[in-house]
């Protein structure tokens, strides 16, 4: 069986070695690498695009390790793989009604609300609630600038992750 991948590294030395090395050793093929350093991403990473051989276990096992040494996999066999952003928004949540503020973030293009908490007060404008967005991979700046824009139209103070 084939896997493509596209990887994101850091541009520093050792980068590739480092995710090419898992892949050999669990006992994959490599077909192909292309990495091109002068191709960056918004975030000043390098995407590489690796095709693997092996077995259905071989390839799992070499996808669980790429990812427990914290390489970004930004797509398998050509899907798209999503992003986590978590964000906070304090403020009078509920009277500035959550349901379509969830409404609003869930209407953009390749963004879905994945979980949310709400913490409620005795003064509304202290609520807090957190929410977990998944959004595809490479949109996560723009995205970050409609939650600022969320929160200033609604009156809430917006905690984003850096």
């Amino acid at each position: 069986m084939r896997l493509n991948l596209v990887l994101e590294l850091l541009d520093v030395p050792g980068q590739l070695l480092d995710a090419l090395d898992p892949i050999g050793k669990l006992g994959a093929n490599i077909v192909a690498v292309i990495h091109q350093r002068d191709v960056k991403t918004e975030r000043g990473t390098v995407p590489v695009h690796i095709t693997l051989e092996g077995d259905d276990e071989t390839l799992k096992r070499v996808l669980d390790s790429i990812e427990k040494m914290d390489i970004q996999i930004m797509e398998v066999d050509g899907v798209v793989k999503k992003e986590k952003i978590t964000t906070i928004f304090i403020g009078n949540i509920v009277d500035q009604d959550l349901k379509e503020t969830v409404k609003v973030l869930n209407n953009i293009n390749g963004v879905s609300v994945a979980d949310l908490d709400l913490k409620m007060s005795d003064n509304p404008t202290k609520s807090a609630s957190r929410i977990v967005i998944e959004a595809d991979y490479g949109i996560k700046k723009s995205l970050m600038e409609n939650i600022k824009e969320l929160g200033r139209s609604k009156g809430f103070l917006v905690i984003n992750e850096v």
